[in-house]
């Protein structure tokens, strides 16, 4: 089963990180990355660009809104992602706190949802 590895991360405690030991961790984040995707564990890692430069798009009524930012009431942000295949939610966890990103924020682990499955239900 696939699960879906949400990278949040405080921006406060980023900040506060010294350059150098960011470095260090960011190093053993992609050899540990490496070597989950050697193992056929990782399927997809993409880190995202500051909140600064995102938009939220809503429609509301028939009508469009594209606002700057995310603005989630939260303090931690959507700092990217990780694929994994796991063969419970118990693995997935597991796989999350290897990354140290969990230090600094948090990681959501979430199934994915079978498309192609609900493809069928909707008649597509």
């Amino acid at each position: 089963m696939q699960y879906l590895l949400l990278v949040y991360t405080d921006p406060a405690l980023m900040e506060q990180l010294p350059v150098e030991c960011f470095n260090t961790e960011m190093r053993q984040c992609l050899r540990h990355a490496d070597e989950l995707q050697q193992q056929g564990t990782l399927l997809a890692a993409r880190q995202l660009q500051p909140v600064s430069s995102a938009k939220s798009v809503r429609v509301r009524a028939g009508k469009t809104q594209v606002l700057d930012g995310p603005f989630a009431e939260t303090k931690e942000v959507l700092a990217g992602f990780n694929l994994v295949e796991a063969d419970s939610m118990e693995e997935a966890v597991k796989l999350a706190q290897e990354f140290p990103w969990t230090r600094y924020g948090c990681i959501e682990v979430r199934p994915v949802g079978d498309m192609e499955a609900m493809r069928r239900r909707v008649g597509v």
